[in-house]
């Protein structure tokens, strides 16, 4: 029985490794790129994406990451200043450089007022065009 114990404490220290950085590793000199989107507007899509988000920059420090956050569609709640809860955890990741980005087509469509986003939000044109603009220039595009 004690060796049958042993035996799995040893597979389960094995089987945990840590991750691996790429090369060249991040450094304040070469942040890591990354750019999220959030096109659902419900609550629990938004969280996940924002929770995402914050558990990248605690894995790579904030000042290894340049990270985007570009909301459309359904996703542009997520940064509307009426949304209490959700806009204390956008302002909170402002706080550690995250640039939070609108579609202003979706903001046109869906007729709100630059006025109506948390201060600080940056307003484009089209929010997949900033996507693949990002992609092409070496983000990394991850969608929870």
């Amino acid at each position: 029985m004690i060796k049958k114990f042993f035996m799995t404490l040893l597979l389960c220290l094995t089987a945990y490794g840590e991750t691996q950085f790429a090369q060249p590793k991040p450094a304040i000199d070469n942040p890591r790129k990354i750019i999220f989107s959030i096109v659902s507007g419900d609550d629990e899509a938004i969280n996940h994406v924002l929770s995402s988000a914050n558990n990248v920059l605690k894995f790579y420090g904030p000042e290894n990451v340049e990270m985007e956050i570009v909301a459309y569609y359904h996703g542009i709640r997520a940064l509307l200043e009426s949304e209490k809860d959700i806009s204390i955890r956008v302002r909170a990741l402002m706080q550690y450089d995250v640039k939070f980005v609108a579609c202003g087509n979706t903001m046109e469509t869906k007729k709100i007022k630059p006025t109506e986003l948390i201060e600080g939000t940056e307003i484009v044109t089209a929010g997949i065009v900033e996507i693949i603009e990002r992609v092409k220039s070496g983000s990394t595009y991850i969608r929870p």
